[in-house]
C-alpha cells in the first residue's frame, strides 16, 4: 500500500511570502514535492516556470479563472450568458497548464446570479454547466489534461455556488459521460454539506480524481481541534488505494512551516 502524496496549496499555504514562485521555493523546502494553486495569473509565467524547474516540484492543479471578482463571480461554468467568458478563462487556463506541465485543471462552475432563485435558476446552470464540460472535456483531452469540478459548502463558505454536494455533481458527472472529467473532493466543504464521508469516499471514490483537505470548520491544519479525524481519513483513503494527490488547502494557524508538524509525522512514518 503506497504512502499519500501531498501537495501544498499556495494560494493558502507560504503566504507568507508575496509571490507565488517565492512560494513554490519554500514549498520544496519545507519537503513537498508538487504544489497546486487557485489563480496564478497575476504572476509571470516565465517565473513560475523557472521555479518549477529549479526546485523540481510538480504544479498538480490549478484553477480557470473566476471571472469578475469584483462583480462578485467566482467561476463561470454554470452562469448563463457568460459561456464564451468560460471559453476564454479555459484558454487561459490551458495554456498555464500546459507551460508548467499541470495535469489537472478545476473548472470552476460559478455562483446563482444575485436577484434569482437558486430552485428556479437550477435546471438552467446544470444544462450550461454540462455543455460547458462537454466543451472542455474535449478540449482537454487533446491535451491529456483532466478537469475537475468541486462541490463547495453553501452553509459557512459561499452561499450562492452552484455546486455544493458530492451528489449533485455526480449526477452532473453521469449525465456528461466524459471520462476525462473528474470529482474532486475538498473533505471540508464534504463534511458541512453531508458528512457521511466513509461511505461517500467509498461510493464516490471511482470518479474521485482530487483530493483537498481542512479541519472543520475551522479551516486550519488537519490536526488542529475540530469534527475530522484524519488519521481515519487518510487511513481510509490508503486501503482504497488513492493514487493521486491531496492538496493542503487550509489556513495555517499560525506560520506555515509550524503547522507542518502532522505532515512531516506522516512523512517519517511512510517512508
Amino acid at each position: 500500500m503506497a504512502p499519500l502524496k501531498f501537495c501544498a496549496n499556495i494560494s493558502w499555504l507560504f503566504t507568507e511570502l508575496p509571490d507565488f514562485s517565492q512560494r513554490i521555493y519554500a514549498a520544496a523546502s519545507a519537503g513537498f514535492q508538487a504544489v497546486e494553486a487557485a489563480w496564478l495569473y497575476d504572476t509571470d509565467l516565465q517565473e513560475l516556470q523557472r521555479a518549477r524547474e529549479a526546485t523540481g516540484v510538480e504544479v498538480v492543479l490549478i484553477n480557470t479563472p473566476p471571472g469578475d471578482v469584483k462583480a462578485g463571480e467566482l467561476g463561470l461554468g454554470a452562469v448563463p450568458g457568460r459561456e464564451a467568458e468560460f471559453r476564454q478563462g479555459l484558454d487561459q487556463a490551458l495554456k498555464y497548464a500546459k507551460a508548467l506541465n499541470c495535469r489537472r485543471i478545476h473548472l470552476m462552475a460559478g455562483r446563482v446570479p444575485v436577484g434569482t432563485d437558486r430552485m428556479a435558476v437550477a435546471k438552467e446552470m446544470e444544462a450550461i454547466f454540462i455543455q460547458n464540460l462537454n466543451y472542455a472535456a474535449d478540449i482537454l483531452s487533446k491535451e491529456g489534461v483532466t478537469g475537475l469540478i468541486e462541490p463547495i459548502n453553501t452553509r459557512i463558505t459561499d452561499p450562492r455556488y452552484f455546486l455544493d454536494s458530492p451528489h449533485q455533481a455526480a449526477g452532473i458527472l453521469e449525465k456528461l459521460g466524459k471520462t476525462n472529467i473528474k470529482l474532486q473532493m475538498d473533505i471540508f466543504h464534504w463534511q458541512i454539506m453531508d458528512g457521511n464521508l466513509t461511505q461517500n469516499i467509498h461510493k464516490y471514490f471511482p470518479i474521485i480524481g482530487h483530493v483537498q483537505i481542512a479541519q472543520v470548520p475551522g479551516r486550519n491544519e488537519p490536526d488542529s481541534a475540530g469534527e475530522l479525524n484524519y488519521d481515519f481519513l487518510f487511513n481510509t483513503l490508503e486501503n482504497h488505494d488513492y493514487q493521486g494527490y491531496i492538496g493542503c488547502e487550509y489556513k495555517p494557524l499560525g506560520n506555515t512551516t509550524d503547522g507542518l508538524g502532522w505532515i512531516k509525522d506522516y512523512w517519517t512514518h511512510n517512508k
